[in-house]
């Protein structure tokens, strides 16, 4: 049966279907950025609170930005843009929910005028992104605004807009001149300080169009910070063909996902904000405790089940979890290495976090793929990974399983594996990375040398010399032999 409004009724009634009439509910929310995790998280607690009778003037409408977004468009408009999401348990129990809270999904390039006008009407009071960490056009090293020929195009006089800074600086200057308050921007993105560096982001780009404008953003504008957290791997035709066979379901795009989920945010919503709290948002002072703690302990783990992992020879995140060798590990980076960079974190004990998060990565059902893991490394390991090197070299700190895991990006990026396979290295700096990579073998630390990614690190010898000798170990014995003696 073919997902819509119509056929809610119909569906088995072992799919949970929303209590409440998506006909009836009106927006509040833009998100820039809709994909599989924003389906499964921010969409999921709204849909909470929509089924407990709350938020009916917040419904959310996606927005697409990207020519790759006119899939999404295609897939649900014919399903009233409803959606399924199905937890899936260790003990493969399947929990299938259809979720109404995204109520129309707009493809700017095929109106602009209408995007910008959705985002300029005065019901809606949050713009939410998920544009990636290469979406904020920020330099790793120097923490400024890259300008790139997207953002520049943007900047021409009377441009129609193009990127996220666009749409969002237009709409902003025209809610300012006719008067209307501001939207919050509220970033959901795994960055350290997501909402603090959105803030920094837009309003530079701003600043290059219109210093005055740049000056109202910067006082009028909320940017809250949030940590999210919840495993999402990428919907395959294996996913669409189980709901099929066991549910009776056709979605064209389903969201599969862990049963864990977590949001910590800011509450910092000058305009209102649906009551998260009531479906197990943290709302909190102050994110940034809760941020370092999955960033450098859930992210950075799965950076090193990426590429330890694809190159002894596994192919999902579960397989190699569930070796004690791996899980050892992430274990002792964990402890060793990442906890003593963090900052106390209220209401966690964080040995249990650090266990909890091996037996999520372990999960079998999930099968979250490590190549999708190893995706856009360049924007993650300098956020996930560096600032635990950072702290251990400033510190008297341990950093040795850390340096591996860079020394096994490295690896990963000549892009062939220990058999000779070649590896679809997926990188926004592809190009430059492999290039790079390609003289590991003759110059080990040229990998180090891009300062917009690595700092200094090329000239810290207390760094090169274990990264180099985890490099050769990688080339003469392989990721599985490395690790069973380098710590």
């Amino acid at each position: 049966m073919q997902l819509n409004r119509t056929h809610l009724p119909d569906l088995d009634a072992r799919v949970a279907v929303p209590s409440y009439d998506p006909a009836t509910l009106t927006p509040g929310i833009v998100h820039i950025g809709v994909g599989g995790f924003h389906r499964a998280h921010q969409a999921v607690y709204l849909d909470r609170l929509l089924n407990q009778g709350q938020a009916h003037d917040w419904a959310i409408i996606g927005l697409g930005l990207l020519p790759g977004d006119a899939a999404m468009r295609n897939a649900l408009a014919p399903q009233d843009h409803l959606y399924t999401v199905t937890e899936k348990h260790p003990d493969g129990t399947l929990t299938p929910r259809v979720v109404g809270a995204m109520i129309d999904y707009l493809f700017a390039p095929d109106d602009p005028g209408a995007a910008l006008a959705l985002l300029v009407d005065p019901a809606v009071r949050i713009v939410s992104l998920t544009i990636t960490e290469g979406g904020y056009h920020v330099d790793q090293a120097s923490g400024e605004l890259v300008v790139d020929a997207a953002l520049a195009a943007d900047l021409e006089p009377d441009a129609t807009p193009a990127t996220a800074f666009g749409y969002l600086v237009e709409a902003l200057a025209r809610r300012h001149t006719c008067g209307t308050p501001p939207f919050t921007v509220m970033s959901c993105d795994n960055i350290q300080g997501n909402g603090s560096l959105a803030r920094r982001m837009i309003t530079a780009y701003a600043r290059l169009r219109d210093p005055g404008l740049a000056d109202w953003i910067e006082a009028e504008v909320a940017f809250p910070n949030s940590m999210v957290d919840r495993i999402t791997p990428v919907t395959t035709d294996a996913h669409r063909t189980a709901l099929r066979d066991r549910f009776g379901l056709d979605d064209n795009w389903p969201v599969v996902c862990e049963p864990f989920l977590q949001w910590v945010l800011e509450d910092h919503f000058p305009s209102g904000r649906p009551a998260w709290s009531h479906a197990g948002v943290q709302l909190v002072d102050e994110v940034l405790p809760y941020e370092l703690m999955k960033l450098r302990l859930l992210n950075a783990s799965h950076q090193a089940l990426a590429y330890l992992g694809h190159l002894a020879g596994y192919t999902y995140a579960h397989e190699a979890a569930q070796d004690p060798l791996f899980a050892d590990f992430l274990l002792g980076y964990m402890e060793r290495e990442a906890t003593p960079t963090l900052e106390p974190v209220p209401g966690v004990d964080l040995d249990a976090y650090r266990h909890t998060l091996i037996e999520r990565f372990a999960n079998p059902e999930v099968r979250d793929t490590l190549a999708r893991l190893a995706e856009f490394t360049s924007d993650r390991i300098p956020t996930f990974l560096l600032p635990v090197v950072h702290h251990a070299l400033a510190h008297g700190g341990e950093f040795r399983r850390a340096a591996l895991v860079v020394a096994a990006w490295a690896r990963y990026a000549e892009g062939v594996d220990e058999q000779g396979r070649p590896i679809d290295v997926v990188d926004l700096r592809r190009d430059e990375v492999m290039t790079r990579a390609a003289r590991n073998r003759d110059e080990p630390v040229a990998f180090l040398a891009d300062l917009s990614l690595f700092g200094d690190l090329a000239e810290q010898p207390a760094f090169t010399a274990v990264y180099t000798e985890a490099l050769a170990s990688l080339h003469t014995i392989g990721a599985r032999a490395t690790l069973e003696h380098w710590v």
